[in-house]
């Protein structure tokens, strides 16, 4: 069955929403048409001209990556790099290419989600949830009218905290209005104050949705003329942010625990510090590289930090307070294939998508 490749983004944009990308990041359709039909496409960790040449080689429309492709700006396209003849390859052969990157490391159940799913812990959250995301949404409905205005505003996206959907705050007041000639007012007769029985509500949302929300509450609300306030807000979002944070079943003893990571993440290597505890149970970790989030996982008070790139002075920090685990890169990112592929075959369930066994990682390691 064919889609166009924006339906299948879509899928991935609905569960990691591109505003949520670093300011630095370049996540989104890099190379082709979006409103292409396509029937099949592949998944890889990375974009190479290799990874082209495999996914035109099995007919597949759509590349669908964890690292863009492009991150600086190109002035010249003549395949002289490896990016510019992918790129290239690409357009000549019709092959969509997109990435979500930091995006999709950032929402619940992203990529270090994954990775702790990998190792079995328990009780995840978000190591460092990110700040100053939320919205507080103000409006005044008249009475009979306010459930039918809650519902568009919560079906809108408004009204997530944690795990719970649909919050929001009422109370009841009375608004007053004056409409003149022009109007044509719900309630009341124009060129006459009239006061009204209304309910104050409340309720927040990401900052990414605000046109969307109040897009909802302008059509579902009665009146000619909304009053509502916005109101940015300093509260963390305890569900978008880096890394996470959870627990093991039972504790394990230091070096079982590093050799199970190892062998879960079929690294070739793992370098660490030396174990500061016989056991560990509370295990703090980011996909890719994390290395300067160790001041958090130090400060959730994790046994093991789990992430990739350290540089030889920063395995210093860990001052013998919590064992550093460098697994890799693209070892720690790895099961992001599969993340994508979930994402998309829950919503797709008949379109074609297949995991690249191209090997992208280029580190290799020598016994």
């Amino acid at each position: 069955m064919s889609w166009f490749v924006k339906d299948i983004i879509s899928a991935i944009e609905e569960f990691a929403p591109i505003p949520l990308q670093e300011s630095w990041d370049n996540s989104g359709l890099l190379v082709g048409d979006s409103y292409n039909k396509i029937d099949s496409a592949v998944i890889s960790i990375d974009v190479t001209e290799t990874v082209v040449d495999d996914a035109i080689k099995h007919g597949e429309g759509l590349i669908i990556a964890h690292h863009p492709l492009i991150f600086g700006g190109l002035k010249r396209l003549n395949g002289n790099t490896d990016v510019e003849r992918a790129i290239i390859k690409a357009i000549k052969n019709n092959v969509a290419i997109y990435a979500a990157h930091t995006n999709i490391d950032s929402v619940k159940n992203g990529v270090s989600w994954k990775m702790a799913q990998k190792i079995g812990l328990k009780n995840v959250n978000t190591l460092q949830p990110q700040k100053g995301l939320l919205k507080k949404l103000i409006t005044f409905i008249p009475t009979n009218d306010l459930q039918i205005v809650q519902q568009a505003i919560f079906a809108a996206g408004a009204g997530h905290i944690g795990n719970y959907d649909s919050c929001g705050f009422t109370i009841s007041g009375t608004g007053s209005f004056k409409g003149d000639e022009q109007t044509n007012p719900y309630k009341g007769v124009k060129g006459k104050l009239h006061t009204e029985t209304e309910i104050r509500f409340e309720t927040i949302f990401p900052s990414y949705l605000q046109n969307r929300v109040i897009h909802a509450l302008l059509q579902a609300h009665p009146y000619e003329e909304v009053a509502y306030d916005v109101y940015s807000l300093d509260n963390t979002h305890p569900n978008v942010g880096i890394g996470v944070v959870g627990e093991l079943e039972t504790p394990e003893e230091s070096i079982s625990f590093l050799k199970r990571l190892k062998e879960v993440f079929a690294c070739e290597t793992l370098k660490y510090t030396y174990p500061h505890k016989n056991k560990v149970s509370k295990i703090a970790l980011v996909g890719g590289a994390g290395s300067n989030y160790l001041k958090y996982a130090m400060a959730a008070g994790a046994d093991v930090f789990i992430s990739g790139d350290f540089k030889y002075h920063q395995f210093f920090e860990a001052e013998n307070k919590i064992t550093i685990a460098d697994i890799g890169h693209y070892e720690s990112e790895q099961y992001t294939k599969e993340l994508f592929y979930e994402i998309v075959t829950n919503k797709f369930s008949k379109f074609a998508l297949r995991l690249s066994d191209v090997k992208t990682n280029p580190v290799n390691y020598l016994f």
